[in-house]
């Protein structure tokens, strides 16, 4: 929900969207008659396919592309390998797709079955990172850089979207089993649950302590919880786990805790449908389904220069193919109909300062995408507070001259933490 003065000298609020008291199950769309799994590869060959065109899977089952590397997927149907091919993501992200041919008959693997009997650290990355949500268990692994405390958010990080709360409302059982594992299996203690200011009713014997925050965005973002919640300043160039603290969503804790009570990997993921009328409606899918089978069955038509975001309308990334699949961690699909989508201009800032006074990290920001524009990465960080920015994307809705502030911010971070990989690897 937007918020906006009458007379238009007051900076628009943000509110994060609020459920119902009374809450329907999420629509649930049925199988599709493929599904694709794009597995996070490496860029280097390995000499041996583990998985080929033609193999047999079940549901549950875990498919590593490569034997020699730790990444892999969890196949969300039963059927036949009809397809791989080479897909690029955001930001230098190499995935292969696999395309799975849909059977009639479901079969449930049982290899985490007996995993689950004993709950480990290592057994829990091996089979649960790419659970919904995607645990980041590999995080606790770290023994340089020790996570003291474990948060987990029951607030969405962005506008619109109602996933994250529907969860903390309506699985209470597995996000307190999946609390248990956790502190089993990593030895921290202290487990923090976000909620909103509205919903701190219900959690007494959850095993977390329970935290709320403001429902004025960005406050359920990492850096603004950390600051607000926990009580500590994120420096700048800083992440939350160097500080020891790690940040899980809440359906990725449910997903530990379903996982481990029932003994089978979870497959299926809820998340929110925003057409292009702003109505939303709470769906389950399964992950993998092309996200064209899903606007097919709700009839949302897609005209030239419409635009579909993975994510909310502040921080989404738009797709650019009816045929990209869900994926553990896709939260919502936004669909912008082109009369409501803001269209990027070369016209240059008129510094009216909007950027600066919404900006909850004080960045001169007026200043810093002067050096974006011209590609002086090193200097917009040492000079004007690049890594400072908390990716929440105001600059870029309030931007009156429509510069893709929060683009242009992702991109130098990325290309900055590449040139230091490039370096550290010539040393």
């Amino acid at each position: 929900m937007i918020k906006k003065s009458f007379f238009g000298l007051v900076l628009p609020q943000f509110e994060y969207e609020r459920l119902p008291a009374v809450l329907p199950e999420p629509d649930k769309v049925p199988a599709s008659n493929t599904i694709t799994l794009l597995h996070e590869t490496s860029g280097e060959k390995s000499p041996a396919a583990a998985i080929k065109i033609g193999d047999k899977v079940k549901t549950g089952q875990k498919i590593a592309l490569f034997a020699d590397q730790p990444t892999y997927v969890v196949a969300s149907a039963t059927g036949t390998v009809s397809a791989m091919s080479p897909q690029m993501g955001d930001y230098g992200k190499t995935y292969s797709a696999i395309t799975i041919k849909v059977d009639e008959d479901e079969l449930i693997d049982d290899q985490f079955e007996n995993q689950a009997r004993k709950p480990t650290l290592e057994k829990a990355l091996e089979f649960l990172a790419v659970a919904p949500g995607c645990p980041p268990l590999g995080l606790l692994t770290d023994t340089d850089q020790p996570i003291e405390t474990i948060v987990i958010t029951g607030v969405d990080s962005d506008l619109m979207i109602g996933t994250r709360q529907y969860i903390t409302n309506t699985r209470l059982n597995d996000i307190k089993d999946g609390i248990g594992i956790l502190k089993e299996i990593s030895g921290v203690d202290r487990i923090i649950l976000i909620t909103g200011r509205d919903a701190m009713q219900g959690f007494g014997h959850i095993g977390a302590e329970v935290k709320s925050i403001d429902t004025t965005y960005p406050a359920a973002l990492p850096a603004m919880i950390m600051k607000n919640v926990i009580g500590e300043v994120l420096p700048a160039g800083k992440t939350c786990e160097e500080m020891g603290v790690c940040f899980m969503s809440v359906e990725a804790v449910a997903a530990v805790g379903q996982a481990y009570a029932s003994g089978r990997l979870p497959t299926r993921k809820i998340l929110t449908l925003i057409n292009k009328d702003d109505s939303q409606r709470l769906i389950e899918c399964a992950i993998g389904t092309p996200v064209g089978d899903i606007l097919s069955r709700y009839g949302i038509a897609i005209d030239a220069e419409d635009r579909i975001v993975f994510g909310g309308p502040l921080t989404g990334s738009a797709i650019y193919s009816m045929d990209q699949p869900v994926m553990p961690d896709t939260d919502a699909i936004l669909v912008l109909d082109r009369s409501k989508a803001a269209y990027v201009s070369d016209y240059p800032c008129i510094n009216c300062g909007d950027c600066v006074r919404v900006c909850p990290s004080r960045i001169a920001v007026n200043m810093l995408v002067r050096f974006l524009e011209a590609r002086q990465y090193e200097e917009a960080a040492d000079s004007y507070d690049l890594h400072s920015c908390i990716e929440c994307g105001l600059c870029s809705y309030v931007c009156v001259s429509k510069i893709p502030i929060f683009q242009y911010i992702k991109l130098a971070k990325y290309e900055l933490e590449r040139a230091k990989t490039a370096e550290e690897t010539d040393v």
